[in-house]
């Protein structure tokens, strides 16, 4: 079972460091840890993941793997802009595609994991 957890984090070092410390336990434990994809910003994160592509994940999410044109009849949306938001979402890593051209997400589960937080005040 693959899960990937989304989070907002403005120090992209800080979540990478984070990143390389699940997979080093992994390493070690020899037990999956997940995967994590960062944003630097909640804005950064919406502009990516837009509304339609959140559908597009939704019904890619446990069917398997689906061509592009079946996919498009399925949301009820043209076959070119499906085939745009899905190669958006190739590019993040949130869906594959096969030789044949068909998409399929590759995990159970995806968890988001947005903090806001007052600024820090310096003294």
């Amino acid at each position: 079972m693959r899960a990937l957890t989304i989070t907002t984090e403005p120090d992209w070092k800080s979540a990478l460091r984070a990143a390389g410390k699940r997979a080093e336990t992994g390493v070690k434990t020899g037990e999956y840890q997940g995967e994590t994809l960062n944003f630097e910003t909640p804005g950064a994160f919406f502009s990516r993941l837009t509304e339609r592509r959140w559908q597009m994940l939704d019904a890619l999410l446990g069917s398997g793997t689906v061509g592009v044109r079946e996919l498009a009849r399925r949301l009820g949306r043209d076959v070119k802009r499906v085939h745009e938001d899905a190669a958006a979402l190739i590019e993040l890593g949130l869906i594959e595609k096969n030789e044949r051209g068909q998409l399929n997400c590759p995990f159970e589960n995806i968890h988001v994991d947005m903090v806001m937080a007052s600024p820090r005040k310096v003294a």
